[in-house]
């Protein structure tokens, strides 16, 4: 019984060796890491610019051309639930 286990482990091991020195693997890692980035980025430039949206229609002059323009504040991306801001898991 110890024998299969320690064997068990063994191949755990390996598989694991395996996996982690496989291109394709890696290539899928960095992958992840690039989009969970670009997402990031992404939710951080658009509130950037609504901050500075809602800025401007405060403020004078632009504040004119926005009323003429019916242009109006916007909201903030911003995600309520706690849940959804958990990154998925990836199971391979």
């Amino acid at each position: 019984m110890e024998i299969i286990i320690v064997l068990a482990v063994i191949a755990l091991v390996a598989v694991f060796f395996v996996i982690q020195y496989n291109p394709n693997f890696a290539a899928l890692q960095d992958e992840l890491a690039t989009t969970e980035n670009k997402v990031a980025f992404s939710r951080q430039f658009y509130n950037d610019t609504v901050r500075q949206l809602n800025t401007a229609i405060k403020t004078v002059p632009t504040n004119f051309f926005a009323g003429f323009a019916k242009v109006s504040e916007r909201e903030f991306y911003e995600v309520e639930d706690p849940q959804d801001r958990e990154v998925p898991n990836v199971k391979f």
